[in-house]
């Protein structure tokens, strides 16, 4: 009796030391610890410095109301519901979204309600008394099918996993249709400044065919040189050229403006002029840690590194025992008039353990793809911000210096058209050669297409840095 008593509690030691083995090896094969964000090692402020007080934050501002020309607020419109990238990225959105329901669903057991009835017939040759044997059987059941414990996280993390990544491609489309609006916003201003350099090229061609026939005339009349009408017939043909190069470049970014809406575009409202653009350039920057982890690129690279993180423990988590569940609730009888009559219940309950002992090293190997890929969302998360932070300043950089050029530019534009009327006046009263009145003329129209293209480089400089410090979405 004692030896039994013996064998007992050995038996029941060695189950307890099986079963503390079991949960050391799953402590130290599922656990792959919480997440944590990697290191970002960006500086704690800007080097241009904050904003005036009671600048405006770009998250503060929907870009209706940073953008209010008409016309382009009916492009951006038309962008936001048929350009084709940003439906892509929608679409992937949706299927992510579906995919989180999938594993989602690994969470819970699953059930099947079936019925069937089954008639079978065996020949008298078999059935050891010359009469062939009629059975029959109906069944109605609820099946739990195959539902696992999920001791290890194993299911979790796939479930994780899955939700990372639905937020990540959220995040990634939110940021492309911020980007989208910037980008739009970017054409339409360049192109408004094709228009305006354009206009200011035919007004010099105009004055330039005045300056050649009257130089013409002078010349038949013996008052001027052929050397000054050729100089004048050149500078002509040279505005002629620059027109051709700019209406080319205004087809141009016509074509790019509408591949970005995603159709042609028909009525629009009337626009503005670039003088008449009412843009704010003088948004807060903010903290760069408040701004660059609000932006939703980063936002996105991070929760790409949540799902790597998620799949390492579910890979790690395969090495380890898996306990399903099945069981079946259920009637059955001979005839489906006896179906719920007393005595015709039946269940069954089947779990059952498997375990990897031996795979070649594929268990293994699906832990090292898991790994590799989270060190590649680790390095993709810290460029996406690096690369953020530099857009950023380098944003603020030309903010500051295009401000100064435009101010710079303005006094140019004055002095160099004061410049051409005196060469003007000096040419008529014959103490200057025209070469003077032509290059008074070059100046000031290469000043006028570069105080168009600044103004222009200021309104596209504002809104990339609107879409740079999270503004443009809807909120």
């Amino acid at each position: 009796m004692a030896a039994r008593r013996s064998g007992q509690t050995e038996a029941r030691s060695t189950r307890v030391l099986a079963a503390l083995l079991c949960l050391t090896i799953a402590s130290g094969c599922s656990q792959v610890g919480d997440y944590q964000r990697p290191s970002s090692h960006i500086p704690p402020k800007w080097q241009q410095g904050e904003a005036a007080d009671g600048a405006p934050r770009a998250t503060q501002i929907e870009w209706r109301t940073f953008f209010q020309d008409p016309r382009l607020q009916a492009l951006i419109t038309e962008a936001l519901e048929h350009n084709n990238d940003l439906k892509i990225a929608l679409a992937r959105v949706a299927e992510t979204r579906a995919q989180y329901q999938i594993a989602s669903a690994d969470r819970l057991p699953s059930a099947n309600l079936s019925g069937s009835r089954t008639k079978s017939k065996i020949p008298a040759a078999f059935t050891g008394n010359d009469r062939p044997v009629t059975t029959e059987r109906d069944e109605f059941s609820l099946t739990a099918v195959s539902f696992e414990l999920d001791f290890w996280g194993r299911v979790s993390n796939l479930s994780e996993a899955a939700r990372a990544g639905y937020l990540a491609s959220e995040s990634a489309s939110r940021a492309l249709r911020i980007s989208l609006i910037a980008e739009v916003a970017n054409l339409y201003f360049t192109l408004l400044e094709l228009g305006e350099r354009t206009s200011i090229t035919r007004t010099t061609i105009e004055s330039r065919k005045r300056n050649r026939d009257l130089i013409r005339r002078g010349m038949e009349l013996g008052a001027a040189a052929r050397s000054d009408f050729l100089m004048a017939a050149g500078a002509l043909h040279s505005a002629q050229g620059e027109l051709a190069i700019l209406e080319n470049q205004q087809a141009a970014t016509e074509h790019a403006l509408a591949l970005l809406v995603g159709k042609p575009h028909g009525e629009m409202p009337p626009g503005r002029s670039l003088d008449e653009q009412d843009v704010r350039n003088d948004l807060a920057p903010g903290l760069p840690s408040e701004v660059l982890y609000a932006r939703p690129d980063v936002i996105a690279a991070e929760n790409r590194l949540k799902e790597a993180h998620a799949n390492v423990g579910a890979a790690r988590a395969a090495f380890l025992p898996r306990i399903l569940l099945t069981a079946a609730l259920g009637l059955a009888s001979p005839t489906l008039a006896r179906l719920f009559a007393p005595g015709s219940g039946n269940w069954t309950f089947q779990p059952s353990l498997s375990m990897p002992l031996f795979d070649g090293g594929r268990t293994a190997a699906f832990e090292d793809v898991a790994e590799a890929r989270k060190n590649s969302a680790v390095a993709d998360y810290e460029k996406t911000i690096q690369q953020a932070f530099r857009e950023v300043a380098d944003l603020l950089s030309s903010r500051a210096s295009l401000a100064e050029q435009r101010q710079a530019s303005e006094a140019m534009s004055k002095a160099y058209r004061e410049r051409l009327i005196v060469s003007e006046v000096r040419f008529k009263s014959g103490s200057a050669s025209y070469l003077e009145v032509l290059d008074a003329q070059r100046e000031l129209f290469a000043q006028q297409q570069a105080a168009v293209q600044i103004r222009r480089a200021q309104l596209s400089t504002a809104a990339q840095l609107y879409k740079a410090l999270g503004g443009g979405d809807t909120p």
